[in-house]
């Protein structure tokens, strides 16, 4: 069910409706060729193409001269196999690969909308015909319940917002106290976040990764230590390079940023090769700090820290789970401007198959971003299915409301 156009410009004076129902289309046939190259990165590959120029009809609007790639090169089979025919950026101009001007900024200095705003709805039952629709100028008061919950962009690029605590079940993991960034982004499928709370999550639901025979090795040899060392009263960002596992104050490798988030592919997974112990000790120290306030015993936590490294997620960042199972698991709330967003079971596990050969996926993924930019959480799909969500480029802000 992919959302693509269906033009109905009935919500006020200027906007545009899309759902499943149609396609984007380019309006001219004359395509002008700029025949500047051009390589944009995604999370599941890579497109590589020249820039040309058109009109572009949107539901029932027409978007004059607009920029856009034709793509002549797809590096990644997920392209190739895709039931797509391209992708439309969303986010701000910063982030604009050869800097140029975005459809949805035309639209708006074109004067097609009269609301700076563009909402989403995704339809998450698998059986319905429509499988959501974003309206351009406008809001559909008919898919979402109550009023929504509003907080600021922080950083223009991404549509980047902060998030507070962070629960699974009743109980606070703790790591987003002090507030956390967060992207809102409908093109990610999954919610990603970082290795040691998504691992912290899939432990809870009971869902199966990667089994590291390294982070055991961690935690056999350095567990006690870790523990004894946070208790003494040593700066939990210290213990790792007090023990010798990592160098930099704790941060082995320290990106100087992210390339993208949702663009590059997460190849250098913080787990894995030689950075493994120090980054396994960096998650320990964040697991200890969990059970240190929920004030279990040394042996206790311990125990559990070798458990929580049968949980880290699969190479490719997914865990799967037994469909059996999803009844007893808990719900995962966010905090977004003071006010709590809970995922139940149903809203974050992803069926595939029927019958004896269904599949079920934890929605949770891990993608790790070093500080000063992270911890970064990426409120994809699992979450803005649940979310109607609207991005207000007039006033800088997102809005979340229960979906309908």
């Amino acid at each position: 069910m992919d959302l693509t156009i269906h033009g109905e410009a009935n919500l006020n004076e200027a906007a545009t409706r899309l759902n499943s129902t149609q396609s984007l289309q380019f309006s001219s046939g004359s395509a002008q060729e700029h025949r500047n190259f051009c390589e944009i990165h995604y999370g599941s590959g890579s497109v590589s193409g020249i820039f040309s120029q058109d009109n572009v009809q949107v539901g029932d609007l027409v978007v004059k001269d607009q920029v856009f790639v034709e793509a002549t090169k797809e590096g990644s089979l997920s392209f190739i196999l895709g039931k797509f025919d391209g992708i439309l950026g969303l986010g701000f101009q910063e982030i604009s690969v050869g800097n140029v001007v975005p459809l949805w900024y035309n639209m708006m200095q074109q004067d097609l909308v009269d609301d700076e705003v563009f909402s989403f709805w995704l339809n998450r039952n698998p059986e319905a015909k429509e499988g959501g629709e974003l309206v351009f100028g406008g809001v559909d008061p008919n898919h979402f319940k109550g009023k929504h919950t509003y907080v600021p962009v922080t950083q223009k690029g991404y549509w980047q917002i902060n998030m507070g605590d962070f629960l699974i079940g009743k109980h606070s993991t703790g790591l987003c106290e002090g507030g956390c960034a967060a992207i809102v982004d409908s093109g990610t499928s999954l919610l990603a976040g970082p290795t040691p709370i998504i691992t912290e999550i899939n432990h809870a639901i009971g869902a199966e990764g990667l089994v590291s025979a390294e982070c055991k090795e961690v935690v056999s040899h350095y567990g006690d230590l870790i523990w004894e060392l946070i208790i003494s009263g040593v700066q939990p960002s210290k213990v790792c390079a007090q023990l010798g596992l990592c160098i930099f104050n704790g941060a082995k490798h320290a990106s100087t940023g992210i390339e993208s988030v949702v663009e590059k592919e997460n190849k250098e997974k913080s787990y894995a090769g030689n950075d493994l112990p120090c980054t396994a000790c960096q998650m320990l120290v964040i697991w200890v700090q969990n059970q240190l306030r929920e004030k279990a015993t040394k042996e206790t936590a311990i125990n559990y820290l070798d458990k929580l490294c049968e949980s880290l997620p699969s190479p490719m960042g997914q865990s799967s789970i037994d469909c059996n199972s999803i009844s007893t698991m808990p719900n995962i709330t966010f905090t977004i401007g003071d006010k709590p967003f809970s995922l139940t079971p149903e809203q974050y596990i992803l069926k595939t198959g029927e019958g004896i050969a269904q599949v079920c996926i934890s929605g949770f993924m891990a993608l790790d971003v070093p500080p000063p930019r992270g911890p970064l959480w990426i409120l994809g799909d699992v979450f803005m299915g649940a979310y109607h969500t609207i991005f207000d480029y007039g006033n800088l802000e997102v809005g979340f409301a229960e979906a309908a």
